[in-house]
């Protein structure tokens, strides 16, 4: 992988001898991977503070009058996401994604709302309204959820940090998140997909804030057990987070296929030791960048391409090794923070050093 000076300081899993999977990354093994693809942070840090922002601009151009090919999957419900009815329902996505905590949705719709009407007059005028779409995880453990940090002006500025490159771990909407009980936050990964035609890419970025220790597990080593013994001991572990999954693809599909794909990503997830708890919201958001869905009604029927569905199994392996390396990117890159009331988590790898433990 190619990364630039500002990241090379950020060790990513790769970086310590552990590779996930079989399939080829892409240059960068993010998200952004797929071009036009873009991903910004506002990161919220002082004191009970600790929180913020992620943006996903899926291409550079009028998302609202050039719509991309969407879907969505909930692996499990317990989650506060917005505008995924309509993408269910259409098929299409017309905004950027924007990831922040649980109570903060509502500010994150009305700042998207507000960049998306600057920049198209038509939108609730002479043409519909707009669909922004949301997700979420809850902070609550390091972050004051309830002070509803996070502004209009935080989401914007994250809409314009939007770059190919950036930084993981706990930045952005993952400054406050944790994961199998260590500091979580925002990770990526890429595959590279070869078909006979081309080759395409898969790109995933998670919001991990899911897991319970114990179960933890980097490509087969239990280390999580390990783990446990040394830092919780005897203390109960319980699951109530949350994971955001979200999946770009050059890939050209229907929105049957996309969501085929998307249902796929449980797999990466399980791998790193996620059981999907009750108390757990596993949402999966993802487009495609093949076609581009004009807004206004054409005088000619619409035509997309789209793969055979027997080159379908690639995408899935694809998609589930970009969602385990994902998270597990999203764990390595984090650092320690101690946030609301004091509360703390340790980073894993400073766990590894401080206990002379490898992956």
């Amino acid at each position: 992988m190619i990364r630039s000076e500002l990241l090379h300081n950020q060790k990513r899993i790769r970086d310590y001898g552990v590779e996930i999977g079989y399939i080829k990354t892409g240059k960068l093994n993010a998200i952004t991977d797929v071009t036009g693809v873009t991903v910004g942070h506002v990161t919220l840090s002082n004191g009970n503070m600790q929180t913020g922002v992620t943006a996903i601009l899926p291409h550079a151009g009028d998302l609202f009058h050039n719509k991309l090919i969407a879907s969505s999957h909930v692996i499990n419900g317990f989650g506060k996401t917005m505008g995924t009815i309509q993408l269910a329902e259409l098929g299409t996505l017309e905004t950027p994604i924007v990831l922040t905590n649980t109570l903060n949705v509502g500010t994150a719709a009305n700042a998207v709302i507000d960049y998306m009407l600057e920049k198209n007059p038509d939108i609730g005028s002479t043409t519909g309204t707009v669909n922004p779409v949301v997700g979420e995880c809850n902070d609550m453990f390091l972050n004051d959820v309830r002070g509803r940090f996070v502004q209009e002006q935080h989401v914007r500025q994250a809409l314009e940090n939007c770059a190919v490159e950036f930084e993981e771990g706990a930045v952005g909407a993952g400054r406050g998140m944790l994961c199998y009980s260590l500091k979580g936050g925002i990770g990526s990964a890429s595959r590279i997909v070869k078909l006979e035609h081309r080759d395409y890419t898969m790109g995933v970025l998670v919001l991990s804030n899911f897991g319970m220790l114990s179960d933890l597990t980097v490509s087969s080593n239990p280390i999580g057990k390990a783990l446990k013994e040394k830092i919780l001991q005897s203390h109960k572990e319980e699951d109530k987070g949350s994971v955001m999954i979200i999946v770009a693809t050059d890939l050209p599909l229907s929105e049957r296929q996309l969501n085929r794909i998307l249902k796929r990503s449980v797999t990466g997830l399980s791998r790193t030791g996620s059981i999907i708890t009750n108390g757990s919201g596993e949402i999966v958001l993802g487009f495609s960048t093949a076609n581009k869905i004009p807004h206004a009604k054409t005088q000619q029927y619409l035509t997309i391409d789209t793969i055979h569905e027997e080159d379908m199994d690639e995408a899935f392996r694809a998609v589930g090794e970009a969602t385990e390396e994902a998270v597990l990117n999203s764990l390595i890159t984090a650092e320690a923070v101690i946030g609301r009331d004091g509360n703390e988590r340790p980073a894993l790898k400073e766990l590894l050093e401080k206990f002379n433990l490898t992956l």
